[in-house]
């Protein structure tokens, strides 16, 4: 049991760790974009102090949703399924990345957690899924209506693109928003992970010191490695992103995600920033937009899900027969 018990330990680190990478790099990203920003030190610490905080201060709510509400049983053996399936979603999003297409950790997570459950024949609560699936689906649209209409609200840079002391100060507000948006939404999948690994569920009293250094040093770690090779798909990859675009996409992203997290849904954080990007490309034009890119993009979104929960299932299943 020792054995099971670090090997879970194990999976969740490094579900941290590529949390960090796929996440935490994607959010320094957009914020390269502003001359004058603070250091990308302070910045990613920044950001992993409101990912180990936030739910503390503000909650599990969304930790909840992975643990309680997707499957629905605590049989014996379901938290190496349900582990697997964190394998399986760790596993698609890397091949993805290594392919340069960004796509998103969370519905990668879902699909895993789903695909796990269903092979290893837990019971599976298909209302809060398919509930959970529709506001995840919604969040890159909602994401580009909002950077839509704040591009076209605002006015903040010449037509040169020069940032000004104004970008530089929404830029610092909007990035506060984007984390604590992440910290009550998307970044509790690693607390949800954590608890999965120990056979437990996620709530306010599972956040413990222990939790905070386990989630906090994995996550900025990976942030710091994988923000080089985030940073140009989703950026330039998308268009050709001026500093007012960033801002314009880190407030339309940060409300949506905050919105979400009212009703306890996980949603991508990675998604709604690339719908606030596309939106506030859209607003100075559709040809701005790199729709070749967008469309790639939006083929990694697709066969995320699927390939998460089938491979999640076939492990699942197989672990089963194993261990029958």
């Amino acid at each position: 049991m020792a054995v099971i018990d670090q090997a879970m330990f194990g999976i969740a680190a490094a579900f941290a760790f590529a949390t960090g990478a796929n996440d935490g790099g994607t959010l320094l990203s957009i914020g390269l974009k502003i001359p004058g920003r603070p250091r990308l030190l302070a910045a990613g610490v920044s950001l992993t102090a409101f990912v180990v905080l936030g739910p503390l201060l503000f909650g599990t709510r969304v930790a909840e949703t992975f643990t309680q509400s997707l499957v629905t049983s605590p049989a014996p053996g379901s938290r190496v399924a349900l582990m697997l399936g964190i394998v399986a979603a760790v596993v698609v999003v890397a091949v993805l990345n290594s392919l340069g297409l960004p796509t998103s950790l969370t519905l990668a997570s879902i699909g895993g957690i789903l695909g796990g459950g269903l092979g290893y024949g837990l019971p599976i609560s298909w209302p809060a899924a398919t509930h959970v699936l529709l506001v995840g689906l919604a969040a890159p649209f909602v994401g580009a209506l909002l950077g839509y209409l704040g591009q076209r609200a605002s006015r903040l840079s010449p037509p040169s693109g020069s940032a000004t002391r104004a970008v530089l100060r929404l830029h610092q507000m909007a990035f506060a928003l984007l984390c604590l948006a992440y910290s009550v939404n998307d970044g509790q999948k690693m607390l949800a992970v954590l608890a999965l690994s120990g056979g437990t569920t996620a709530s306010a009293g599972f956040v413990s010191a222990t939790s905070v250094l386990v989630i906090g040093p994995l996550f900025f770690l990976g942030a710091v490695f994988g923000l080089p090779r985030i940073a140009g798909p989703l950026n330039d990859g998308i268009l050709a992103m001026r500093p007012n675009h960033a801002v314009a996409a880190q407030f339309s992203a940060g409300i949506a995600v905050l919105g979400s997290s009212a009703i306890g849904v996980p949603v991508s954080m990675t998604q709604a920033l690339a719908g606030g990007l596309i939106g506030s490309g859209v607003s100075r034009g559709a040809h701005r937009v790199r729709w070749s890119a967008v469309g790639r993009i939006g083929l990694a979104w697709v066969f995320t899900l699927p390939a998460s929960f089938g491979l999640a299932a076939a492990a699942a299943f197989l672990g089963k027969v194993v261990t029958s």
